[in-house]
């Protein structure tokens, strides 16, 4: 067993292992010496400089996914402990040991702790969440938003997707077209930007079918487990009466696209 330097303490983490998408699962125990501020990923960079098993197995590196580190990219998300939580803010010294670190079970694992998001991204494509322009040539300043409004939206702007919020939502699963929290909370701030709203009709019209609003199940977990405290369920509720909305002008027609 590996001692910390100065402090004689270590880390126990327990991790959850799988060389392949789709292959058999294993549990593997660690031992870290400790460092004072120490977060998740100081531990996992150790293991992958000295992969050996507490009881002194050799084995192989494990593989998980970062960038950043500064809680922006969203890329390094896990279960911790049982929540799903981004690796580079938390903290050792916050967590109960042993630390069980496994793979969000929402999206396909590609390796151990890495897993494939792509079905955020497709969603993301799904809502056009995006503001369209040409930007082939000068557009000059863009349209003004009020004070009150760029602060909010600013708010969902936080969104990095991490994907927490769909693996902590109830109805976001395998089996599940739910498309979930964050892409629908895109759909909001995209629809209310100046231009953006160019396309609030579409935005709406693909979360009116399948996979799209009426899979909410309002449990709340998301805004519970957003690192960034998005008002996700929030946008959800505005969203449900601008589709109510948006279905009296399908079916009345005229000049529904008036405004």
């Amino acid at each position: 067993m590996t001692t910390a330097v100065g402090t004689g303490r270590t880390i126990k983490l327990e991790i959850l292992r799988q060389d392949t998408q789709g292959g058999a699962t294993r549990w593997e125990k660690f031992e870290v010496p400790y460092r004072p501020g120490m977060n998740v990923i100081s531990a996992l960079m150790f293991i992958q400089q000295n992969p050996v098993t507490a009881d002194g197995q050799k084995t192989s590196p494990v593989t998980w996914d970062m960038n950043c580190l500064e809680e922006v990219c969203g890329a390094c998300s896990m279960v911790i402990n049982g929540r799903p939580r981004q690796s580079c803010s938390t903290l050792i010294d916050q967590l109960e040991q042993p630390i069980r670190l496994e793979p969000m079970k929402t999206f396909p694992v590609v390796r151990d702790l890495q897993v494939d998001r792509s079905r955020m991204f497709n969603a993301l494509k799904k809502v056009k969440a995006w503001v369209p322009i040409d930007g082939s040539y000068d557009l000059g300043e863009g349209p003004r938003m009020p004070e009150r409004k760029r602060q909010w939206a600013y708010e969902l702007s936080k969104c990095m997707t991490c994907g927490v919020c769909l693996e902590a939502c109830p109805n976001v699963s395998e089996k599940s077209s739910f498309i979930g929290p964050a892409p629908l909370s895109q759909v909001r701030l995209f629809n209310t930007h100046p231009t953006g709203a160019m396309n609030k009709d579409e935005r709406l019209e693909a979360i009116m079918g399948d996979g799209g609003l009426a899979n909410c199940g309002n449990s709340q977990n998301c805004v519970a487990a957003c690192p960034k405290g998005i008002p996700l369920t929030t946008s959800i509720a505005a969203l449900n009466r601008a589709t109510t909305v948006q279905m009296f002008r399908n079916f009345f027609g005229s000049d529904h696209m008036v405004d």
